[in-house]
């Protein structure tokens, strides 16, 4: 009778468990981007509104040994083939905190392999908008200081975005505006849904949000076309927090 009463109690509290486990890593992902967020704008601050390079691997100076030189980027590196902390160490915002923790979500499976066969997690678990002073081959027109931004405002404008351990590789977040030829309907990167079916993200004012997407990003690859209705919803609720079709046009002298 004992045990029997022991395994009800347990059915019963191991969702409420399980549900508080999930809540704790959520708002732990939240606190990572607040952290990033301030080291962000410290560092602008120190830098006369210039905003951190966000560079992708593509086009920061490789060593050729899959480790980058210190100031090339926020973040460089490909987070796939990162055994270690190095690359975050040479990113531009490392010295601003020095906790490394806070570049990974603590819900994120993604592992890495090691040289001796096994594997270690991750050590990066979000990416920087493509938006922000990154430079692009195709000239894509991204903001380079803080004052430039203005569609949308900064408390609209995304920073950092939690990225699904399935695409995640460089350091930028690649999404372009509804109506951008190709790009406009495909998804470069895609956002992570490992809370609750949600992701989170960081914007310039400094708030973090958690984004409660319509249906899962499991088995999107990059490049894919955004057809279903509810992952259009979702690509076009995340296109809100990016610069619009006239404005990108504009930027890029179109």
């Amino acid at each position: 009778m004992v045990i029997a009463i022991i395994a009800v109690l347990a059915a019963m509290l191991l969702p409420a468990l399980s549900k508080a486990r999930q809540q704790a890593r959520t708002t732990a992902c939240l606190n990572n981007l607040r952290q990033l967020q301030l080291a962000y704008m410290l560092y602008v601050g120190d830098h006369r509104d210039e905003l951190p390079q966000n560079d992708s691997v593509l086009e920061v100076d490789n060593n050729g040994d899959g480790t980058f030189s210190p100031g090339v980027s926020w973040c460089p590196g490909d987070v796939r083939r990162d055994p270690t902390t190095t690359n975050i160490q040479n990113g531009v915002l490392f010295p601003y905190n020095r906790t490394v923790g806070i570049y990974r979500c603590p819900a994120d499976p993604g592992k890495v392999p090691l040289e001796n066969g096994g594997f270690a997690p991750r050590t990066r678990s979000y990416n920087l908008s493509i938006w922000l002073n990154a430079q692009i081959t195709d000239g894509s027109g991204a903001y380079a200081k803080l004052t430039e931004v203005n569609d949308p405002g900064i408390s609209d404008c995304q920073a950092f975005v939690e990225v699904h351990e399935d695409t995640i590789a460089d350091a930028t977040f690649g999404l372009y505006p509804e109506g951008y030829g190709f790009y406009g309907d495909h998804w470069l990167d895609v956002p992570a849904d490992r809370h609750n079916q949600g992701g989170t993200l960081s914007f310039l004012d400094g708030h973090v949000e958690r984004y409660r997407w319509r249906t899962t990003k499991k088995g999107i690859a990059i490049s894919d076309l955004a057809t279903e209705p509810d992952n259009r919803s979702d690509m076009r609720k995340l296109q809100k927090t990016i610069p619009s079709l006239k404005t990108v046009a504009e930027r890029q002298g179109f």
